[in-house]
């Protein structure tokens, strides 16, 4: 093995890592706090609780989907946190049981009630007054009768295949009155009829009833002549991971279109019942489903907190939300200003969302617009439905400009998104390349050949996060925009490699993955070690999405045995222990929840005094560092540099609101101030940083300030 990457056994016990899944249960439960924050904004905390749900979706449609089938395929246990799939599976169903029985009684005792005292009222259909109820009975039948359609379940009829994730509702019909046996029958809730019905109301209030208990209220309308026993709503959660053979396949957009009509017909991994349903319903159902009492999730109204996210936005209730937050345009690069003479006299960074998305945007537009631009390359992940990048990148190659882009097709729950804008794409003349084999495309890069007066210049926008203006107002991101020749020839090269199916030859400044990113980390952090054994300056900061690759970890703690001190600020997934005696006293983790999704990549390493500073796309994931096409990329300029660490990551750092501390249990606890102290919160301070940026352009003459949070402004 190579020296750089071996490390000591004694890191090897499965007491030093923590389960990636369990350690992922504890960051919705991260989010689960805001919502029961009490200073938060009424509407936000909703928000956070539509959130969680959307979360656990996605969890069980992924992540336990894949535990089942480990569970199934009889595998051993991991061999870093000593779990077997059946004892991961039983405390997820234990984690997660609480979570939603902690969600319910935050709905039922705080927010419901909270929401009724501001004027939004959740009715009860049983307990309306008679014109009300006369109203939404005449509702029903104008505008939720006609599409509703029943599908009898009997042995000339088979259970239906219903979609992943949609609401239905189960009857039982008593036949037994004319000589034949119980059947059921089953009505799917239409996708595309609002969830929540407003009343008409004279009181100045608002007032909701549920669709779905407008339809079990009047479902014998469904059934005439027929005596129903009983009826309730239930909710089925299907695998939804995509299976592509790459290399057996001989057209890859075509496999993923066929593999998306699939997706709702997947293995059902989860059914969510309403607690009253009765036992012989839901023993059918898991009969039906091929699934267990394990399987089954009771609660009350509503089946699913999603449905409700429409409310947190309602025009008329703004006081009950955050305050807008407008992105700032830095001075100087607004849309009237050349950005390609900027870029060309200085390195520029931008903090995204304090700092407007726009100017990238603008940046590809004035590229399409510019007779001087030659080309366009450019990765895309993830972007919106409206994207102004791809129409920009559209009316690029109608105007003749050689443009080329890398859709990745598999991006999870935005494949239809990127399939459709990559066929509008090559339709324009676009050469679309759908990704390379076996790999994803994650990694943030755009590139602009330009022929400028004295020669062709390549001008770059590399980031830590997509290419999606809307996610861009709500994810926090770093943009990086350089003419740098010695950058802008390796991003050319990459792009070569993956249009062309070149070999990496490796680069000197990029990090890249599957290539070299693994092994330079690793140096990186072994660097550090050997600093501190020498009495050197030595020290690692890295924030990052998630930190689950064994290697890394094992490398940080024999960096934090040798005396680095290591902060590590990680949203989500963290399987490393920190604070265990002899192995990782050196090593403090934390996790910043609040109003703004912790997205950007930034790694720092001390270096004897000579600091590197690295940003990306990548984390400490093995699929990041070997399953997926990433960039790494250095930020040499001092300027850039001394803002990345002084002002992003030392805030971060210093958050003593929305942070978290994980303890070697694998618990977060929430940071709070010291006696006397006054409370920080560094997505706020960031706020007032972008606010004094345009207030005070010229930073020499008005220094930036760190401005400690006053307030909870949520």
């Amino acid at each position: 093995m190579d020296p750089v990457t071996k490390v000591p056994e004694k890191f090897e016990s499965p007491d030093f890592f923590i389960n990636r899944e369990l350690s992922w249960l504890e960051f919705n439960a991260r989010v689960l706090e805001e919502a029961q924050d009490p200073s938060q904004p009424l509407l936000e905390r909703l928000r956070f609780l539509c959130i969680v749900s959307n979360n656990l979706d996605e969890f069980f449609e992924v992540r336990v989907a894949g535990i089942k089938q480990q569970i199934e395929n009889n595998l051993d246990e991991d061999p870093y946190d000593g779990m077997t799939p059946r004892e991961v599976f039983r405390k997820i169903r234990e984690r997660v049981g609480k979570m939603i029985h902690d969600q319910y009684q935050l709905w039922n005792t705080e927010l419901r009630p909270k929401l009724a005292e501001e004027g939004l009222i959740f009715e009860n259909i049983e307990t309306l007054p008679p014109e009300e109820l006369s109203w939404a009975e005449n509702y029903f039948h104008r505008e939720v009768y006609p599409v509703l359609t029943p599908l009898a379940v009997d042995p000339s009829h088979p259970f239906p295949q219903l979609a992943n994730k949609s609401h239905n509702i189960i009857v039982k019909l008593d036949r037994e009155r004319v000589g034949e046996i119980d059947s059921y029958a089953i009505v799917q809730i239409p996708r595309i009829l609002n969830r929540i019905v407003p009343l008409p109301s004279a009181d100045g209030k608002i007032h909701y009833l549920y669709l779905s208990h407008i339809v079990r209220h009047f479902i014998q309308h469904l059934f005439p002549e027929e005596r129903i026993i009983v009826c309730r709503s239930f909710r089925i959660t299907r695998n939804s991971d995509l299976y592509i053979d790459e290399e057996e396949s001989a057209n890859l957009l075509k496999h993923i279109e066929e593999e998306l009509r699939k997706r709702n017909r997947g293995n059902a991994v989860r059914l969510e019942l309403h607690e009253e349903c009765p036992a012989d319903l839901e023993r059918f159902l898991t009969e039906t489903f091929k699934l267990t009492s394990e399987d089954v999730y009771r609660h009350s109204d509503p089946i699913n907190f999603t449905h409700l996210m429409p409310i947190c936005n309602h025009e008329s209730y703004a006081h009950l939300r955050d305050r807008p937050w407008n992105p700032v345009t830095p001075p100087g690069l607004s849309p009237d200003h050349n950005l390609f003479e900027i870029i060309r006299s200085k390195d520029l960074l931008l903090h995204h969302p304090y700092e407007s998305f726009n100017v990238v945007v603008d940046f590809v537009e004035k590229a399409a617009e510019d007779p001087q631009v030659l080309g366009i390359k450019m990765t895309l992940y993830r972007t919106s439905g409206d994207s102004p990048i791809v129409r920009a990148l559209i009316r690029a190659a109608t105007a003749g400009k050689q443009v080329a882009v890398l859709v990745e097709l598999k991006a999870r729950f935005d494949e239809e998104n990127n399939i459709l804008w990559a066929r509008q794409m090559e339709e324009a003349g676009v050469h679309v390349v759908y990704g390379v084999v076996g790999l994803k495309i994650h990694c943030k890069m755009l590139m602009v050949i330009r022929r400028d007066e004295d020669h062709i210049r390549h001008y770059v926008h590399l980031g830590t996060g997509n290419y999606h203006p809307k996610t861009a107002r709500v994810y926090t991101d770093l943009s990086y925009f350089t003419a740098r020749p010695e950058i802008g020839l390796e991003v050319a090269n990459v792009f070569n490699i993956l249009t062309g199916m070149g070999r990496f030859q490796g680069v000197k400044h990029l990090l890249v993955a599957p290539f070299d990113l693994s092994k330079s980390f690793l140096r990186l952090i072994h660097q550090e070690r050997d600093h501190a054994l020498q009495g050197k300056p030595a020290r690692i900061i890295a924030k990052m999405n998630s930190l689950v690759e064994h290697q890394i970890i094992q490398a940080l703690y024999e960096a934090s045995c040798a005396g680095v001190k290591i902060d590590l600020i990680i949203r989500g997934i963290c399987c490393l222990r920190p604070g265990l005696a002899g192995v990782s006293e050196n090593i403090r983790v934390i996790s910043i929840v609040g109003r703004f999704l912790e997205h950007s990549r930034i790694y720092y390493f001390e270096n004897s005094g000579n600091p590197q500073v690295y940003l990306g796309s990548a984390d400490w994931m093995a699929r990041n560092l070997f399953k997926r096409v990433e960039v790494v990329f250095p930020i040499d300029n001092p300027e850039l540099k001394s803002r990345i660490v002084g002002e992003i990551l030392e805030t971060l750092l210093k958050d003593c609101v929305k942070s978290r501390e994980l303890q070697s249990s694998g618990i977060y606890l929430r940071l709070k101030p010291a006696e006397g102290q006054i409370p920080f919160q560094s997505q706020y301070t960031f706020r007032e940083l972008a606010r004094q940026e345009i207030q005070h352009p010229d930073h020499e003459e008005k220094p930036l300030e760190i401005i400690p949070l006053k307030r909870f402004p949520g």
